[in-house]
């Protein structure tokens, strides 16, 4: 019975933090990204300032979600976060990924789908940022590239969706494309939930017996360097490589 009644307060909690991060997230975005929009003018400044109200917000569902015992966490290198330009590539178990690593980096910048800078309840935060928007087509990799000059650090998973548990990672090229053609290194950080939950094809009301406990590393940087050298300088051959080095890195770190 205790066991029952522990999954139900689980199931309630994980329920208000969802919707007290959806209401929240829709007012600022109606309200306060908007008005940001028309009252600072200077594009540079704004992206700043509209980023640092995500991260705040972010940092404050992540602490949400623990006062409510729904997650732990330990972080490692840090750190090494604290810096500028960054190209941030991480593997993705879980729909909260991306809080928690907005959280983590200042100046945060990361590819959205473009429909969310036509959607009423994303629009504001989505053009406010500056964030980078997949329907660029050819001209993505050099979004990207712009931005990580500009000083932004970019958040990206390989992958490109949430994976699923106890199959192999299944990571795609652009990152790799990114790090080969800017030419910049990688910042990896590898994230481990256990049990795994708010996993791909799992509904959040489907609650572990046990707080999620996340374990984020933040590795040393991965040098393109070596894998130009290798592909003669080739950007494509190095991507290419890197890919596959990332892959038996974000698996072996999940051993």
């Amino acid at each position: 019975m205790r066991a029952e009644l522990n999954r139900l307060r689980r199931i309630a909690a994980t329920g208000v933090a969802f919707a007290v991060f959806g209401v929240g997230g829709a007012l600022i975005g109606l309200l306060y990204f908007p008005l940001l929009l028309l009252l600072e003018r200077r594009p540079a400044q704004r992206s700043r300032h509209a980023r640092g109200v995500v991260r705040w917000v972010f940092s404050a569902f992540i602490g949400l979600m623990r006062r409510l015992g729904l997650i732990s966490y330990r972080i490692e290198g840090q750190s090494r976060l604290d810096r500028s330009g960054l190209l941030i590539l991480a593997n993705h178990p879980t729909l909260i990924d991306v809080v928690f690593l907005i959280s983590m980096v200042r100046n945060a910048d990361c590819v959205v789908r473009a429909g969310l800078a036509s959607n009423p309840f994303t629009f504001g935060p989505v053009r406010a940022c500056d964030y980078v928007r997949n329907n660029e087509g050819p001209d993505l990799l050099q979004s990207c590239m712009d931005s990580l000059r500009q000083g932004a650090n970019l958040v990206i998973f390989p992958e490109g969706t949430r994976s699923k548990p106890g199959q192999a990672l299944q990571l795609q090229r652009g990152a790799a494309q990114i790090a080969a053609r800017a030419p910049c290194n990688v910042t990896p950080v590898h994230i481990h939930c256990w049990p795994p939950g708010l996993s791909k094809g799992q509904p959040w009301w489907r609650v572990a017996d046990r707080p999620l406990h996340f374990s984020i590393v933040v590795g040393e940087d991965i040098a393109i360097a070596p894998f130009l050298d290798a592909a003669a300088q080739e950007p494509g051959l190095a991507a290419r490589s890197l890919t596959a080095h990332l892959a038996k890195y974000f698996s072996k770190q999940g051993e």
